[in-house]
């Protein structure tokens, strides 16, 4: 079934096509589909936003159409900075939004790190049919930049004792809150016939 990721986003197209492709899915991003629309994400939530990128890319396409809001939220930082990931406090690229929280987090202790990367998925089916679903997962944020793999907050994101950027793909593609919203969203998808 061919798939339209709403997103350019070469990191987060390179993990789907590597979950979803496996499982039968012709998954292109936006730009493969030859669509330059970037709907304006003023929902309140990740989930929210993921309607609406999935519901403006489907209007003017005649197939299927996955959108994804996700994020990282720092406990000592009152979630931030959630919805606001890719343009926290208007610093435009991964590198300066994760020194941002690194200076942020300067003097809090390790057992105050605590974060979360959460992703909540939209998926509108060929006939119009939607389903949400969404997945997190839990670490803390390192002290530094760590490991070469991964892009936007990997480097600074520690599941266990190794960051997110020093994981293979295999092993982020299993535990990764894309992940997580995707066997969520595998499991809805078995009460449908797509």
């Amino acid at each position: 079934m061919k798939l339209i990721v709403a997103s350019n986003n070469k990191g987060k197209i390179k993990e789907y096509k590597e979950i979803l492709e496996p499982m039968g899915f012709e998954v292109l991003s936006q730009r493969e589909a030859g669509i330059e629309l970037e709907p304006d994400e003023n929902g309140s939530s990740f989930a929210e936003n993921s309607a609406i990128k999935a519901r403006a890319i489907f209007e003017i396409t005649d197939c299927a159409v996955l959108a994804d809001d996700s994020g990282l939220t720092v406990d000592a930082l009152g979630g931030e900075p959630g919805i606001y990931s890719a343009r926290y406090e208007g610093i435009d690229t991964s590198e300066g939004r994760s020194l941002r929280i690194l200076e942020k987090l300067k003097d809090v202790p390790a057992e105050e790190r605590g974060a979360h990367f959460v992703c909540a998925i939209h998926l509108i089916l060929a006939d119009g049919r939607e389903i949400r679903a969404s997945g997190s997962c839990d670490g803390s944020i390192g002290y530094g930049f760590k490991g070469e793999n991964g892009f936007g907050y990997d480097p600074i994101f520690m599941y266990g004792d190794r960051s997110f950027a020093e994981l293979s793909s295999e092993e982020k593609n299993s535990v990764s809150h894309r992940a997580m919203a995707l066997k969520d969203l595998i499991a809805k998808l078995k009460g449908y016939d797509i």
